[in-house]
Formats: C-alpha cells, structure tokens, sequence
C-alpha cells in the first residue's frame, strides 16, 4: 500500500485542531461553572468524583490544556501535538464512559468527537512538517 504525501497540512489535521481548540475552551468554561459549585452542566454528585466538583473542574482544565496545546502544536504541523491529542481522544473516550449514565448525550457526543479526532490523525499518520 503505498502512502500518501501531503504539500499542505490535511483538511483531516486541520479539522482536529479545530475541534480540539473548541473543545478546549468550551471544557475551560465549563471548569469555571465547577469551581464556582454550579450544577448547570449536570448533576455529577453521584459520579466518580461524588459532591467534590472542584475534582471535574480540575479534569476539565487538565482536558483543556492538553486540547489546546495540542490544536496549536497540529497548526504548526508539529508531533508533539499528534501525540498529545492521541492522549487527550483516550482520555474523553474514558470520561465519556464514566459519565455515561449521568449525562448520556453528553457522554456519547464527546466520545464520538474524540473518535473523530482520532480517525483523524490515524489517518494522516505520516504527515509531518518537522523532519
């Protein structure tokens, strides 16, 4: 199977990034809505983290972060970024299933965004501009 070359960064690359850029400041928000005690997102107090929901605020900021560094790092065509967005798909994919009974549509949304992410960087594996 022969592999394909790109002159340009893939509309594949471009498209996570941009996910993982919205994600990243809409989960920056919603770390916002936690630490101030808001129950506005969901009711989370029978989840893994029970009643402490500064914990979620936590998780969410720690999901932003690595999102939005990876988006950046993918614009400027680096691996550090593929690499970063690999763990952040796994760990909404494994958020979305600890969460899955308490926000469903929420759950299956971000799992589904983070597959996208995924199939989009698997796909463009050998896309690169550092040499």
């Amino acid at each position: 199977m022969a592999s394909a070359t790109y002159d340009r960064r893939p509309g594949w690359v471009t498209f996570a990034a941009v996910l993982l850029l919205a994600v990243g400041f809409s989960r920056i928000i919603s770390a916002i809505n936690y630490f101030s005690n808001g129950s506005a997102i969901n009711d989370l107090s029978d989840s893994v983290f029970g009643e402490h929901l500064w914990v979620w605020g936590i998780w969410d900021l720690c999901l932003a972060v690595l999102a939005l560094g990876a988006a950046v790092s993918l614009l400027g065509g680096g691996r550090f970024g593929r690499v970063i967005a690999y763990i952040w798909g796994v760990w909404v994919i494994v958020q979305g299933f600890l969460i899955m009974g308490l926000a469903p549509w929420f759950a299956v949304t971000m799992i589904a965004l983070a597959a996208l992410v995924i199939y989009g960087l698997a796909s463009t594996s050998n896309w690169s501009t550092e040499d």
